[in-house]
């Protein structure tokens, strides 16, 4: 009886583990979300170095930032659920180190204050400095938090894209998936926020 030769995992043509596959396609939709948001709050925060000047487009790109926010807070969220509801896959993973574990809700909560205090800027009326006052100090924290998460993951992302660009590991059809979930909500957070810019101009000019 022969036994047949076993596949390298590793390689391009590997046939992918079934009781992983979700755990893999997670961490993937995670880094691709990861790496545009990335670039998102990089090109948000060269509106700051002059933000009066830039100040349409700071508010502009705060709203497109919106829906891949959701997006990664729902990819995290859902391997957090899976991991402590003892999903064997996910288990296998492992947690994320100590220090990430502890900042990670703490960063979720600034990051959505920090967008959410920016939209609420524009409708606080008489109590638009408070809101200023701790939408700047929020972004304080949130920027020193999101620093350490960024030095812990991004040397990962390459290795993670490139796998789904060569269709390593998962199904071709799943890579193309999640490089368009991701992609359909950068546009849709664009969409959103052009459609917002001629109301954003009037706040501006009022």
């Amino acid at each position: 009886m022969t036994t047949a030769p076993q596949t390298d995992p590793r390689s391009a043509d590997a046939v992918p583990d079934p009781a992983t596959l979700g755990a893999e396609g997670n961490e993937r939709l995670t880094a691709w979300t990861g790496a545009a948001l990335f670039v998102g709050f990089a090109v948000e925060g060269y509106t700051i170095l002059d933000v009066h000047w830039y100040l349409t487009w700071h508010i502009v790109i705060g709203f497109a930032l919106l829906v891949p926010v959701a997006l990664k807070i729902a990819s995290t969220t859902y391997r957090f659920a899976r991991y402590y509801t003892n999903s064997a896959a996910y288990v296998r993973k492992g947690p994320p180190r100590m220090l990430l574990r502890i900042i990670g809700p703490i960063l979720v909560l600034t990051t959505l204050f920090v967008l959410l205090s920016g939209v609420a800027i524009m409708f606080a009326g008489d109590y638009r400095r408070p809101i200023e006052g701790l939408h700047k100090l929020s972004f304080i924290l949130w920027f020193g938090l999101t620093a350490i998460h960024v030095l812990a993951y991004v040397w990962r992302l390459p290795k993670l894209m490139l796998a789904d660009v060569l269709g390593r590991g998962t199904a071709r059809s799943a890579a193309v998936l999640r490089i368009a979930l991701v992609g359909g909500a950068g546009l849709a957070g664009l969409g959103a926020a052009f459609a917002l810019l001629p109301w954003v101009r009037s706040w501006i000019a009022g």
